[in-house]
């Protein structure tokens, strides 16, 4: 693991060097109070702020007169808060009110909120007038250490999550960490499941860092800049080498093909099943099927789970509420994933902590025993 900086007064700076795309990741407390000069630098002449019920009313009137005295003319696109705004109609909805704020390519949409605010967002900003700029300012700890960095945006359709968008690079990201202060516990520790991922992805000494910190990352304290910072370090150094998904970018999918498979069948209800709760059920399946397919050490895997499960997290698909499908469910879910190639399924499996890899071609027989194993476990 490279090492962690030491908590300083100012923002930790995350450079994300993709020539002219470049940009950087501000992680700190208090950002957002100096977020409407950071983003007026930025040289536009209008903002479109959007945001939803949940977090418009705690942050957006300030955001929006910080940005409007620094002589942007702004104004505010509120949605209602939830995965099934990522749709269609949702996209819609942003684009028509970006347009009707009369927003140029020369001018910015700036997404405040969580994961789905931040998607929608840079999709709309991607598609309207063929690309205009966009800031990321997310409020959750999952968005700030995943869906904000890298420049992928989208929504949902009705045969899976995110199968229909694009890439599209924020011109900023601003990670303002006192705004977790806030974020019911739940959806901390949803998004704690992202942070553990960069360490079981190919850092074993983060994720031993993260089993000693993990306490202070949820209350509050330095090691809170440190993780989001860390994360968004190991983040941008995969997007720089692989952009678009095309090699081991897709490593950051680790557990996510289990996670997104159980996100469909629970409809995307959040009173089921949110976002990092499926990655964290999906991160201890795919450990223990590398395990089951001789890859890895059931130690390792039981090491997995039992950090996952003291932080809180859903670890066993019995843990869904309302039944997480059959087998066959399970399966078909699964073939909507991003990473399916001619029909065979692509996972990323692991030799170890901090030893995932790609997986092409595992034969659907194989995943089908595991998953019969598992749910007759339950």
């Amino acid at each position: 693991m490279s090492s962690i900086p030491a908590q300083t007064a100012s923002a930790i700076t995350v450079p994300v060097p993709l020539g002219d795309r470049a940009y950087d990741i501000l992680v700190g407390r208090g950002l957002i109070e100096a977020a409407g000069a950071r983003i007026a630098a930025l040289g536009a002449r209008a903002a479109a702020l959007v945001t939803d019920e949940h977090v418009g009313p705690l942050y957006a009137q300030a955001l929006s007169r910080s940005l409007a005295a620094n002589g942007l003319r702004t104004a505010v696109i509120t949605l209602p808060p939830g995965e099934a705004t990522k749709s269609y109609a949702g996209l819609e909805r942003v684009c028509d009110a970006v347009l009707e704020a009369k927003i140029e390519r020369g001018d910015l949409v700036v997404a405040l909120g969580g994961g789905v605010i931040g998607d929608l967002a840079g999709f709309a900003a991607a598609v309207v007038r063929r690309g205009v700029r966009f800031v990321q300012v997310p409020t959750t700890l999952l968005s700030q250490v995943d869906s904000s960095v890298g420049g992928k945006t989208g929504i949902n359709s009705r045969h899976g999550k995110n199968l229909v968008g694009a890439f599209h690079q924020p011109s900023l990201v601003l990670a303002d960490t006192s705004l977790l202060d806030t974020l019911p516990a739940r959806e901390m520790r949803a998004g704690y499941a992202e942070v553990a991922k960069y360490g079981l992805i190919d850092d074993a000494r983060f994720f031993a860092w993260c089993e000693g910190n993990w306490t202070g990352i949820f209350d509050g304290g330095p090691e809170r800049d440190e993780a989001v910072a860390q994360s968004c370090r190991a983040k941008a150094a995969v997007v720089v080498r692989d952009e678009h998904e095309t090699g081991d970018r897709a490593l950051l999918n680790l557990g996510h093909t289990f996670g997104h498979a159980l996100e469909r069948i629970t409809r995307y209800d959040s009173t089921r099943l949110v976002h990092g709760e499926g990655v964290a059920i999906g991160l201890t399946l795919a450990f223990r099927f590398s395990a089951a397919l001789g890859l890895c050490p059931l130690s390792d895997a039981e090491r997995v789970e039992a950090h996952l499960k003291s932080v809180g997290l859903p670890t066993r698909l019995s843990h869904v509420p309302g039944g997480c499908g059959t087998v066959d469910e399970l399966l078909d879910a699964m073939t909507q994933d991003k990473k399916v190639k001619g029909g065979s399924l692509t996972f990323i499996l692991a030799r170890g902590i901090g030893q995932s890899f790609i997986a092409p071609g595992v034969e659907a027989e194989k995943v089908r025993a595991f998953l019969t194993s598992e749910i007759d476990a339950t």
